[in-house]
C-alpha cells in the first residue's frame, strides 16, 4: 500500500512491551487498557498519545499505547493469542486483518455495535463500511475513516482531445490510445510482480467489471469470463499505452507528475503530493515549476469505475477500523474508542487527511478543512474543487473488495503477501502469457495459497 512507510517494530520488543502493559494477570484491569495501533509513523504516534493522555485524564483509565508494524501484524497477534495476552484494542486495522482476527476467534462481536449506537446509531456512519465490517449479523468492528483507489486524469489534455473522463472500461482504453502520442503515456500503470500496489491496481479495475476473487462457498473465481475481461483490459492498457518496464508504486507517480502520462492508477494519498505539499514527492512537470499546484489544479479524479459486463460502478479502497479483542476489559475497551471516535476523532483524521475520508457523518465540513501535506500545510479545499472533494468524501460508500463479505479475509490477505495476481499480470503484459492463461495461473496459486491456509 502506498500510504506509508511503515516504522518497524520486532515482534519481540512488541511482545514484550506488551508484557509489560498486560502485567501477570494475562489481562488488563479494568482501569489500564492496552491499545495497539498500525497508525505507528513517529509523528501519528505523537497524536494518538495525546488523544489517549487527554482520555485518562477525562476518565482515569491508563491507555498503554503500542505501535504494530503491518506487515508483522498476523505473526505478533498469533503470538499474543497464544500466550493469553492480547492487547484490549486495535485501532487502524484493514478489512483482511479484522477477517483474519473473526476466523480465529479473537474478537468481541457485541462491543462494536454498542459504540456505534453510543455514538448515534448506524445512519450515523457510512453504510457500505458497517456492511464490509458485518459478518452473519454481527458488527466486528467499528470504521474509522477510509482510503481510495483512483483514477486520476489530465483534464486539459482530455478537454482538448473532447474525451469523457475515464469512468468506464470503454473511455479509459479510448482515451489512452488517443492521447499515447508526442512522448505522453496515454496512461501509466503498475505491472511490478513484487508489488502489492500492483495488485490493488488491478482489484480496483476487476471490482469494475464483477470479477470475484471467491464466490459465496470460497471457492476460487478469479478466471471467470468477468475476471478474463479485466486482464485483458490491464493487459492491453499496459502493454500498448503506458511506460515501458516494470511500472510501480513509485514509477507511476514519478512519470505522471513529470507530466508524462495522461492518466494513473493511484490512492488518494497521491493528493497532498500532487498539490505540492511534500518536498519528497513534488510534481516536476514544466508548468509544475512555476507553479506547485498546477497538476492538481488541472488533474480530474473518477473514484467508482464501470466494467462492460456489471451493472454498477465499483471502487477498490480500504476501510480501517477498531476492534475489540474477546479477552478485553469490555467497558474501558468500548469507552476508549468512543472518545477516539468522537472528541478525538477530528485529530484522527487529520493526521493524514488525504488518506482519511471519515466514515463518521456529519465532519464532512471539518475534513474540507483539515490542514494536509507533510513540508507545506494546507486544506485540501484550498487546492481541490468542491465536487471532487464531495466525491472523495462519498467514495466509502461504493468500495467492493475481494472476499472479505465472503469471509475469506484470510485468503485476501495471504494474496496480498503472496501476490499471485500481480505475477500473472506481468507475464502477460510481457506477452508469455495470454490474459486467459494468466487468470488461470492466478486461480491455480491462489488455490494453493487456500490449501495452505486450511493446514
Amino acid at each position: 500500500m502506498p500510504k506509508k512507510v511503515a516504522a518497524v517494530l520486532s515482534a519481540a520488543l512488541l511482545a514484550a512491551a506488551t508484557l509489560a502493559a498486560c502485567g501477570d494477570g494475562g489481562r488488563t484491569a479494568a482501569d489500564e487498557i492496552t491499545v495497539w495501533t498500525e497508525e505507528n509513523l513517529e509523528d501519528r504516534m505523537a497524536v494518538q498519545k495525546q488523544i489517549a493522555a487527554e482520555f485518562t485524564r477525562k476518565t482515569g483509565i491508563k491507555v498503554n499505547l503500542v505501535g504494530v508494524a503491518e506487515d508483522q501484524f498476523s505473526q505478533i497477534i498469533t503470538s499474543a493469542a497464544a500466550a493469553g495476552r492480547l492487547p484490549d484494542v486495535i485501532g487502524a486495522l484493514p478489512l483482511a486483518a479484522v477477517r483474519e482476527l473473526e476466523a480465529n476467534d479473537l474478537l468481541d462481536t457485541e462491543t462494536p455495535a454498542k459504540i456505534v449506537e453510543q455514538l448515534g446509531g448506524p445512519g450515523t456512519f457510512s453504510k457500505r463500511a458497517l456492511a464490509l465490517n458485518t459478518s452473519e449479523g454481527k458488527l466486528l468492528a467499528v470504521p474509522s475513516d477510509a482510503w481510495a483507489q483512483l483514477v486520476l486524469y489530465r483534464k486539459d489534455l482530455f478537454a482538448k482531445a473532447g474525451l469523457k473522463p475515464p469512468d468506464t472500461y470503454e473511455a479509459m482504453e479510448a482515451a489512452a490510445r488517443k492521447l499515447n502520442a508526442g512522448g505522453t503515456a496515454g496512461i501509466t500503470l503498475a505491472i511490478a510482480a513484487k508489488d502489492t500496489f500492483t495488485a490493488q491496481s488491478f482489484e480496483h479495475v476487476a471490482l469494475a467489471n464483477g470479477c470475484a476473487l471467491v464466490d459465496g462457498s470460497g471457492n476460487v473465481t478469479i478466471d471467470s469470463p468477468l475476471c478474463v475481461k479485466a486482464f485483458q483490459l490491464y493487459t492491453d492498457l499496459a502493454r500498448n499505452y503506458s511506460v515501458k518496464g516494470k511500472q510501480d508504486v513509485d514509477s507511476t507517480r514519478a512519470t505522471y507528475f513529470a507530466g508524462k502520462a495522461a492518466m494513473t492508477i493511484w490512492s488518494s494519498f497521491i493528493l497532498d503530493e500532487m498539490a505540492g505539499l511534500r518536498k519528497d514527492a513534488l510534481p516536476s512537470c514544466q508548468e509544475c515549476r512555476q507553479d506547485p499546484e498546477w497538476l492538481a489544479r488541472n488533474t480530474g479524479v473518477v473514484t467508482a469505475l464501470k466494467g462492460p459486463d456489471w451493472t454498477a460502478p465499483a471502487q477498490y479502497g480500504e476501510i480501517v477500523s477498531w476492534v475489540v479483542t474477546r479477552d478485553a476489559a469490555k467497558d474501558a475497551a468500548a469507552r476508549f474508542v468512543s472518545y477516539l471516535m468522537n472528541e478525538g476523532y477530528e485529530r484522527w483524521i487529520g493526521m493524514a487527511p488525504e488518506g482519511k475520508f471519515p466514515t463518521r457523518k456529519g465532519f464532512e465540513d471539518k475534513w474540507n478543512e483539515l490542514p494536509a501535506g507533510v513540508d507545506t500545510k494546507k486544506p485540501l479545499s484550498d487546492v481541490y474543487p468542491a465536487d471532487v472533494l464531495a466525491a472523495l468524501r462519498a467514495s466509502p460508500d461504493t468500495f467492493a473488495r475481494w472476499g472479505i463479505e465472503q469471509g475469506q479475509g484470510k485468503l485476501v490477505g495471504a494474496t496480498m503477501g503472496e501476490l499471485p495476481v500481480p505475477k500473472a499480470l506481468s507475464q502477460a503484459v510481457e506477452g508469455t502469457l495470454t490474459p486467459q492463461q494468466a487468470a488461470e495461473q492466478a486461480k491455480a496459486d491462489v488455490e494453493t495459497i487456500k490449501r495452505g491456509i486450511r493446514q
